[in-house]
């Protein structure tokens, strides 16, 4: 089936309404700024016909999204259940049902042969809402109470509500912008974190009683560049909170047995130093870069957990990242990264000893299960490919040996169908740069076959390659699929996401380039074939590197993208903004502000040909403000010389992630997925 775009439709055109501004010498015209007034008739009106005109544009498609949908939702055990992990008396585990858009959480006394006790019906809870989303889930140590946070808007502004397990009934507890939640070991004292109201920077710390009408501040992070977090540790004797900006972390803890007591430093603030915080029998395990650029493990008393009181456990080692410790009774488990990838190792407390857990593939993603039990010898872990779906394996850490507990099934997979490899590019200055690929292996290597290519790089996130049921139907239509593992992010440990942030970020945006120049190269696709996508700071990648290099790609997914850099960062009152001064630069900088705009795709639109786009925005995204990408397209509709096509297609009831509901999240892949296939895979 071969599908053309309907080119007849007209697009809508945004009136150009010049603001202009000044900085550091520099006069910047904005035409589009008035985009950003959400409750403006005239932007919502412009919304809607640039979301009617994408639609529009892709009617030719529309059995294709479908078929793609349908093969998807193929792929798909659509009734399921996860891995029951123990807590207490109980075990926990959610389970979906064909035809319901979310989950249902529930739970099950001493034995899985026990009745379930349903515990969160979220179908049930989304009713009647075109957004839904639970954050936190947190069951008090005795069983009986639940305490849970919801999004009804995609705002990522959640509310926190207290559910009696017992008799089903909601205690009323109605407490808002509330993010991390912990239990006291009282069962009637709460701990959480609530969100500025205009920054939605995670400011404040609170206990509250059940029953009361008020809570009580306990801590307030003034330091604008610093978020906090609270959880508990495994062995649950403690609540820590965490201060941390980009380059700082700060952890201070109260004894769970104590409610009523007070906040104490265990590592201090000092800028530069990161860390992350274990506890077990009398001893705080503390992840450090302190003379470490990738971290080391140290140990200390809890009652003096100075740093002269320090013992090194796992010293620094070259290439190896550590992330943290999970501690449990008799072992730890060390989450680190080396070779690019993801690893677990087991560590032997009397001894120092570290063991590696094998991993099957060179090419793979692997993150810790739910491990809530602090007593025991049992290790979860999670692991996937580019071509094993997603498994759930369990491991003595005494004995080392595994059980897969469960792989996802996938309904018509056949793995062997399809091969996955590691190539490197070399970029520029001769850094050579991972790139994973997935691909049929019927695939030819003659420069013909399309290839969809994957970025992000920024914040030290790593892309891990996992397995995916919905690019299945990219596969099997001929589509390479690869993961660009470029500077900024964390695959290779803290001086490859330093290589790629401030005055380094350039490096993000050459390395994905020469990363697409080397698989043209190398003959597995052609500029002519080639798309690119990226969401957030990736759709940040895709827009600058179509500016730099336009006529190096066929096809732009710009999703959720931050475009609008330099004006965003200009912006104080927007949530999130001054904290990331620390990875992006502070614009009031002159030589920040010169470094931005080198690379802000806004800024760097201009009258030349380029790859046909479609743009993501989600008109409640709290992350990344709807106006960066309409502001984008407005402004490549008025320079871009071509007429290739540039789409918006808005979500009017979600945010930074989309459409909440599986389905719902499902058709949105697909219009995606077609807007791909079409442009690159001639179907």
């Amino acid at each position: 089936m071969s599908v053309a775009l309907d080119r007849a439709v007209a697009p809508p055109t945004a009136p150009r309404r010049p603001t202009i501004s000044r900085e550091h010498g520099v006069e910047r015209v904005d035409e589009y700024a008035w985009l950003r007034d959400k409750n403006a008739p005239e932007v919502q009106a412009y919304l809607e016909a640039e979301d009617a005109y994408a639609r529009a544009v892709m009617a030719p498609t529309e059995a294709l999204q479908q078929a793609l949908y349908d093969e998807t939702l193929a792929h798909i055990q659509q009734t399921d259940l996860s891995v029951p992990y123990r807590l207490g008396d109980y075990w926990y585990y959610s389970r979906t049902e064909e035809g319901r858009q979310y989950p249902i959480c529930a739970r099950k006394r001493e034995s899985l042969e026990a009745p379930e006790e349903v515990t969160l019906d979220l179908n049930t809870l989304a009713e009647g809402l075109e957004y839904f989303a639970l954050g936190a889930y947190q069951v008090s140590d005795d069983g009986k109470l639940l305490a849970y946070t919801t999004d009804v808007t995609g705002y990522r502004q959640y509310t926190l509500h207290v559910k009696d397990l017992a008799s089903g009934t909601d205690l009323g507890e109605a407490i808002e912008r509330v993010a991390d939640v912990v239990w006291a070991s009282d069962n009637v004292t709460l701990y959480y974190t609530t969100e500025d109201a205009v920054s939605k920077r995670h400011d404040r710390f609170w206990r509250h009683v059940l029953g009361s009408a008020d809570s009580t501040l306990l801590y307030e992070e003034t330091d604008h560049h610093y978020d906090i977090g609270a959880q508990r540790s495994r062995d649950r004797a403690y609540v820590f909170v965490t201060s941390y900006s980009k380059s700082t972390t700060e952890w201070q803890a109260l004894r769970t047995d104590r409610p009523h007591g007070t906040l104490e430093v265990i590592v201090p603030r000092s800028e530069g130093h990161r860390a992350d915080v274990a506890h077990r029998g009398r001893t705080f395990y503390i992840t450090t870069n302190r003379g470490a650029e990738d971290f080391r493990l140290v140990a200390a008393p809890d009652d003096a957990p100075e740093e002269a009181n320090w013992r090194e456990i796992v010293p620094a080692r070259p290439g190896v990242h550590l992330d943290g410790l999970d501690a449990f009774e008799h072992y730890g488990v060390l989450v680190g990264r080396s070779g690019g990838f993801a690893n677990l190792e087991i560590l032997d407390y009397a001894t120092n000893a570290l063991r590696p857990i094998a991993m099957p593939e060179t090419v793979h993603s692997v993150t810790p299960g739910t491990n809530p039990e602090f007593h025991t010898n049992l290790y979860r872990f999670a692991y996937g490919s580019l071509v094993t779906p997603n498994s759930v394996f369990e491991i003595d850490l005494e004995s080392e040996r595994r059980t897969l507990l469960k792989e996802t099934e996938v309904p018509g997979y056949d793995r062997a169908r399809y091969t996955t490899e590691l190539v490197h590019a070399v970029a520029r200055d001769g850094t050579r740069v991972p790139i994973s690929l997935v691909y049929r292996s019927d695939v030819p290597r003659d420069g013909t076959a399309p290839l969809l290519l994957y970025g992000y790089g920024s914040y030290g996130v790593s892309m891990d390659p996992t397995f995916s049921p919905a690019r299945l139907t990219l596969l099997d239509r001929g589509i390479v699929y690869g993961i660009a593992h470029i500077r900024g992010g964390g695959e290779l440990g803290e001086p490859w996401r330093t290589a790629g942030h401030l005055q380094a970020k350039l490096n993000t945006f050459t390395d994905f380039i020469d990363c697409a120049e080397h698989l043209i190269a190398e003959r597995y696709t052609s500029a002519a074939r080639l798309a690119i996508q990226g969401g957030s700071a990736g759709g940040l990648l895709v827009a600058a590197v179509s500016n730099m290099r336009p006529e190096l790609f066929a096809a732009v997914v710009c999703q959720v993208p931050f475009v609008d850099v330099v004006n965003t960062m200009l912006d104080a009152s927007l949530p999130l903004t001054t904290g990331e001064y620390l990875e992006w630069g502070n614009p009031n900088v002159p030589a920040d502000f010169a470094y931005m705009m080198r690379y802000s795709p806004y800024d760097n639109v201009k009258a030349q040909a380029y790859p046909a786009m479609l743009v993501r925005i989600s008109v409640n995204d709290s992350q990344v403000p709807y106006w960066e990408g309409a502001k984008l397209v407005a402004r490549l509709r008025a320079l871009k010389t071509d007429d290739r096509p540039l789409l918006l297609a808005v979500n009017f009831g979600a945010g930074h992630g989309g459409a909440s509901g599986r389905y719902d999240n499902l058709r949105e892949t697909a219009f995606t997925n077609a807007f791909v296939l079409a442009q690159i895979a001639g179907v």
